[in-house]
């Protein structure tokens, strides 16, 4: 995906996007991967003159993106929009009879893809999905998984249908928890440690393409 100069970057999503960041603050990009992004692209671009927000609230599920979509993200003018969520719609519905069924991941879907069209309806047209994950720490967090996998492949599947920029998370935090240790990445299978956020930073890095053309 192209970013060009002057573009307003919003990273929208659950407590991984927010990252504990001072929500008094408008400008305040917390801790974790939307501020190492803003980080390198402004150091490594500073012509571009590149304005980044974090609009990440931890606990949210999509339909609370759904929400607050119209004060938090389009009242901004955005550009480009990254979209981290579903990692939620799973961890607070294990105990619900619609886990890892047909129906949830419908629901899910439905959900999502409001989000989609809204932000297209409003002419954001750059997107990028990045699908949520899950480490097996502690162990007990693979019986999710009957639920997540379902969550994952709506998103991409709805990536597609968008022709927005996919970032697969899932199987490349779980590679790297593989090879070198899950701790090393979170500590309790969802969260990111310092590492994990770096791990997550590089790949986002890795889709977009900055250019000094105006658009």
């Amino acid at each position: 995906m192209q970013i060009y100069p002057n573009d307003r970057i919003v990273f929208f999503g659950d407590s991984i996007t927010d990252a504990d960041r001072n929500r008094e603050d408008n400008t305040d990009l917390g801790h974790g991967f939307p501020l190492f992004i803003a980080s390198q692209l402004g150091s490594k671009y500073p012509e571009m003159n590149l304005s980044f927000y974090n609009r990440g609230i931890s606990g949210n599920k999509v339909a609370d993106l759904n929400r607050r979509l119209e004060e938090d993200v389009l009242a901004l003018m955005p550009d480009v929009v990254s979209i981290m969520v579903g990692i939620n719609d799973t961890w607070h519905n294990v105990e619900s009879p619609d886990f890892g069924t047909a129906k949830a991941a419908i629901a899910f879907e439905k959900e999502y893809r409001q989000l989609l069209m809204s932000l297209k309806r409003a002419g954001v047209s750059r997107l990028i999905l990045m699908e949520p994950f899950v480490l097996p720490i502690p162990k007990n967090r693979t019986t999710w998984r009957v639920d997540l996998d379902q969550k994952i492949q709506v998103i991409r599947l709805l990536a597609a249908e968008f022709h927005a920029e996919f970032i697969s998370l899932d199987g490349l935090m779980n590679a790297a928890g593989i090879r070198h240790g899950f701790e090393l990445y979170t500590k309790d299978g969802v969260h990111p440690t310092p590492v994990g956020y770096g791990l997550i930073t590089d790949e986002w890095m890795r889709h977009v393409q900055p250019t000094m053309e105006l658009k």
